[in-house]
């Protein structure tokens, strides 16, 4: 720990916070506290910190490596090993595992709530164990409203009831914990949890959040929480969805399941999703999406830009508008032109949007094949484009994030992406030095608790990272 720094934090404090090496560098953000419980009712060992690097892989950093939590920031020392995060049987993971528990006060029995534990280094030495306990008396909150009760910091020895299973943990504070995370980061939370907790914060999640975070995981994890919802609500889910992203959900489904799912949804979202399984998934009509903006040609700049201006598009959806003649919804009338978002910027608010058509982008045809379509992104510097058919009539629009995503790997969001040129870290170097690191460790003398070996083993397997800051105490005013 760094001088003057202070020896306890609170883990919500650590959430999301990012870490630094000692040349202020950033490595990467906090995704969870890795502890191991140890038996009777002797405080769990921290063990380290789990970082998710800029190039989205997660690696683990030991306390021995954590020079203090400041500022809302990590300040790591010695050298970063960017070998992946493992999760080992005897290790817990804080917000993924322990908060939300129900657990037992030793001296009333009552049943309480875990919201918070808190974290200290022990005296003259570089461990960290956890120390306090943060609860709330009475029921769970459900998913939709607030819980309620009073709310007190115990000692981990006045509390009963941490176990190696999952039983009797909720996912609400975990969310609170992520809820200002993107969808796709929080997606990357729910992938590394373990099927039953994944099952749990998906049941949590309100259907428009969980739509979006379902867009962002791999193709396994989607078909599973889809699996274990309810049919009512898969069905609702899918039609929060973005309709190419459902539909190709849909695609990975038994026929059975996909038709049941199909005949709950309202009609108008399922004749969507048909209409878009009828193509072939690499095409620009199996892409595309059949919700882009259309005005008429009456329309003004002014009109345009209101809907432009909803939350609710994505940035790519949002860069331009589709004049057509009625009627509005895909597939449309008689497809007229384009107008740029920049060029509504540009004109004034009275303007006709058919008298500022871009009438030289030419469309894309449904059966496009997705090499083409790729090549027409390239060539006119397009984040989107019109697909219409033969008939002149507007199917939907393509989007350079689902042209990415298809063609990526299967895989891509596993991929461990290279680090940049300038970044100081060196992977072979580093591993090579954090084994020196180790061993030097080692010889700091013997701490004489029974899971001793389980730590220099974490360490010697090369898990160190770089210097780490210490938070100021939270929670001491609810006690």
């Amino acid at each position: 720990m760094a001088t003057g720094a202070p020896s306890r934090v609170f883990v919500s404090h650590l959430s999301d916070i990012a870490v630094f090496d000692p040349n202020g560098d950033a490595v990467g953000r906090v995704r969870d506290v890795v502890v191991v419980l140890r038996v009777g009712n002797r405080p769990p060992r921290v063990l380290g910190l789990v970082v998710e690097l800029t190039s989205r892989r997660r690696i683990f950093l030991p306390m021995t490596r954590v020079t203090g939590v400041e500022s809302g920031q990590v300040i790591s020392t010695g050298v970063l090993n960017v070998r992946r995060f493992e999760q080992r049987p005897t290790e817990r993971l804080v917000f993924g595992e322990l908060l939300d528990r129900r657990v037992v006060l030793a001296e009333s029995g009552e049943e309480v709530t875990v919201l918070d534990l808190s974290v200290r280094q022990l005296p003259a030495r570089r461990d960290w164990e956890v120390d306090r306990v943060f609860v709330r008396k009475g029921r769970k909150g459900g998913a939709f409203r607030r819980a309620k009760g009073e709310t007190l910091t115990v000692e981990w020895s006045a509390v009963s009831g941490f176990s190696l299973d999952e039983q009797g943990q909720g996912a609400e504070n975990l969310l609170a914990t992520f809820e200002k995370l993107r969808p796709a980061d929080l997606a990357n939370v729910l992938h590394h949890l373990s099927p039953k907790r994944r099952a749990e914060v998906a049941a949590a999640l309100d259907d428009d959040r969980l739509a979006d975070v379902l867009e962002e995981l791999p193709e396994d994890d989607q078909i599973e929480i889809l699996g274990k919802l309810k049919e009512e609500r898969a069905a609702d889910v899918l039609e929060a969805m973005d309709p190419d992203d459902a539909a190709d959900l849909l695609r990975e489904l038994p026929e059975v399941d996909k038709e049941r799912l199909l005949s709950l949804m309202q009609p108008s979202d399922a004749a969507d999703m048909r209409r878009l399984m009828s193509y072939e998934e690499r095409t620009a009509g199996g892409l595309m999406t059949t919700e882009p903006i259309v005005l008429r040609p009456d329309a003004t700049v002014a009109d345009a830009l209101a809907r432009v201006r909803n939350a609710d598009l994505s940035p790519a959806l949002a860069a331009q508008v589709y004049v057509c003649r009625p009627p509005d919804d895909t597939p449309t009338g008689k497809y007229l032109g384009t107008v740029h978002f920049q060029r509504l910027l540009r004109d004034p608010p009275y303007t006709l949007v058919s008298s500022i058509l871009d009438q030289d982008l030419k469309p894309l045809a449904p059966d496009a094949a997705l090499p083409a379509v790729a090549g027409f992104f390239a060539t006119y510097d397009m984040v989107a484009a019109p697909v219409v058919d033969e008939a002149g009539a507007l199917l939907g629009a393509v989007t350079v994030d689902d042209v990415l995503d298809h063609m990526l790997p299967d895989d891509w969001r596993e991929t461990e992406f290279h680090l940049d040129e300038d970044d100081p870290v060196d992977i072979a170097d580093a591993t090579d030095t954090a084994d020196r690191a180790d061993s030097a460790d080692t010889d700091d003398g013997r701490r004489g608790d029974e899971d001793e070996e389980l730590i220099k083993d974490r360490e010697r397997d090369g898990h160190e990272d770089r210097d780490h800051g210490e938070g100021a105490d939270g929670h001491g005013s609810r006690a």
